[in-house]
């Protein structure tokens, strides 16, 4: 009789964990002796990928079948991080992109984008939260994208969603300060995934292929910035001072907003 001994790390939750970005946490957080639960919508490629993994580490993976893209979908996975004894890490890294003007992309695809790439980031994080308040440590990964700090009109829905995590994720931050509940918040460029090819067969063709990274090297930076208790971690980045710039330059614009006079551009006369 073979005796299963949880992990000392817990479990790790992984959404979108059929491929790409999602897949190699995976493997990643199995090496690193992590329990998993793994999130996507294709049954048979999760289980494949689970095989795999409890065959290279001593570890178990567990698959969660559910569609992020509906309320039903998020539910189901909201409940299971509730319910979860040893649940220590969440990775909200499900997501989608559509490579059209909003004026042709189809109605059902921004209900899509939006519960996938907002509502379950949301919702799920809420419940992580709660979860690993109350236990009083555990940590949140959420995947941005560095197209959240900037208009393309190209993807003007996606770079929407993705500027709604990087703000939802630096919020959430402060709701836990001065715990031992970390929340990382990281913003890759291009990485090659499933969603990238898809992008370039519907005729993303302008971005140079030095500038893409592989998806193994954007985990393992990724990883790297939560092991260095970096809160924004951006796995292409050089500079981290260009960052720390934007922030510091958005705080002060924030501020200047906030006057009870208009600015004397708008000649806006004062009433007597």
């Amino acid at each position: 009789m073979t005796i299963s001994i949880p992990s000392k790390h817990g479990t790790a939750l992984i959404t979108g964990a059929s491929s790409g970005i999602g897949r190699a946490y995976a493997e990643r957080l199995a090496k690193r002796g992590y329990d998993l639960v793994l999130v996507a919508r294709r049954e048979q490629v999760l289980k494949e990928i689970a095989r795999g993994i409890e065959a290279e580490y001593p570890i178990k993976a567990k698959v969660l079948v559910a569609d992020l893209s509906t309320s039903a979908g998020i539910s189901a996975v909201a409940e299971h991080i509730s319910a979860s004894e040893r649940l220590s890490m969440i990775v909200n890294n499900a997501g989608v992109s559509a490579l059209t003007p909003l004026t042709d992309t189809r109605d059902e695809a921004i209900t899509e984008m939006i519960n996938l790439n907002i509502t379950a980031v949301t919702v799920l994080s809420k419940a992580a939260l709660g979860k690993f308040k109350h236990q009083g440590s555990g940590t949140i990964i959420n995947i941005g994208s560095g197209a959240g700090f900037s208009s393309f009109p190209d993807i003007p829905l996606y770079t929407a969603t993705k500027a709604f995590v990087y703000l939802l994720t630096r919020n959430l931050q402060g709701e836990v300060a001065g715990t031992d509940v970390r929340v990382q918040l990281v913003v890759p460029g291009a990485v090659k995934s499933e969603g990238w090819d898809r992008a370039v067969s519907a005729g993303l063709t302008s971005v140079p292929k030095e500038v893409i990274m592989s998806t193994e090297d954007c985990v393992d930076a990724s990883l790297s910035g939560l092991d260095q208790g970096e809160m924004v971690t951006a796995p292409s980045l050089e500079d981290a001072s260009v960052l720390q710039d934007y922030e510091a330059a958005a705080s002060r614009l924030v501020q200047s907003m906030f006057n009870g006079m208009p600015a004397t551009r708008y000649s806006v006369a004062k009433l007597p």
